[in-house]
């Protein structure tokens, strides 16, 4: 596959954020700069701030233009207009989730750093698969996922990849002849002006 010289944006919502005022901070980021797609993450399990959630990004993304998948809860994608699901448990819900939204819906994995993980994915239908996080950090067992996952899937797969998870300049800038996106997301949202953040992590990515 031939890697696109230049990787696509894919922004995360927060865990938490405020409808009031999160709905404007995104629409400021989209504005500022090319996204492919925005995925809603909250960390909520309740139906109705998800719906509520959904209801108001989904505004902001579809009018100009990006898709909007919110993760895991795939019942929910077809029900609120949504385009997809982004899976945050390997290839195992991708068959299920992929025949109940059909053929047109995007439905991605997230496979941790388990090239095993995400090759099964996209045999099973996934329409991309992401990798990370991209660099240790103090959570978890201080795992990440290494350049050489991102080359050699760049060069043998043809699903596409996201990298995501503790990005910073430098580090996309050593992804980007490997990665058909980069997922970001609190990288931006705990700064004072995501979008200016989010145009620092772009030029590195020049």
């Amino acid at each position: 596959m031939d890697t696109p010289e230049q990787p696509q944006l894919y922004l995360v919502t927060p865990p938490e954020f405020e409808l009031s005022r999160f709905p404007d901070v995104l629409a400021s980021a989209l504005d500022a700069h090319e996204v492919a797609c925005v995925r809603l993450d909250l960390a909520t399990r309740d139906e109705d701030r998800l719906s509520r959630a959904a209801d108001v990004l989904r505004e902001v993304t579809h009018a100009r233009d990006i898709a909007l998948v919110v993760s895991d809860h795939w019942r929910l994608a077809e029900r609120l207009g949504l385009d997809g699901v982004h899976l945050t448990d390997g290839a195992r819900a991708v068959r299920e989730a992929r025949k109940a939204l059909g053929p047109d819906a995007i439905v991605g994995s997230f496979c941790a750093t388990s090239r095993h993980d995400g090759m099964t994915a996209g045999e099973a239908g996934a329409d991309y698969v992401s990798f990370g996080p991209v660099r240790a950090s103090g959570l978890g067992d201080g795992s990440f996922t290494e350049t050489d996952l991102f080359s050699w899937w760049s060069e043998m797969i043809e699903v596409p990849v996201v990298a995501e998870g503790n990005l910073t300049a430098e580090r996309a800038a050593e992804l980007v002849p490997f990665t058909d996106f980069f997922g970001i997301g609190e990288e931006i949202w705990a700064e004072d002006d995501p979008a200016k953040a989010l145009g620092a992590l772009v030029q590195a990515m020049g």
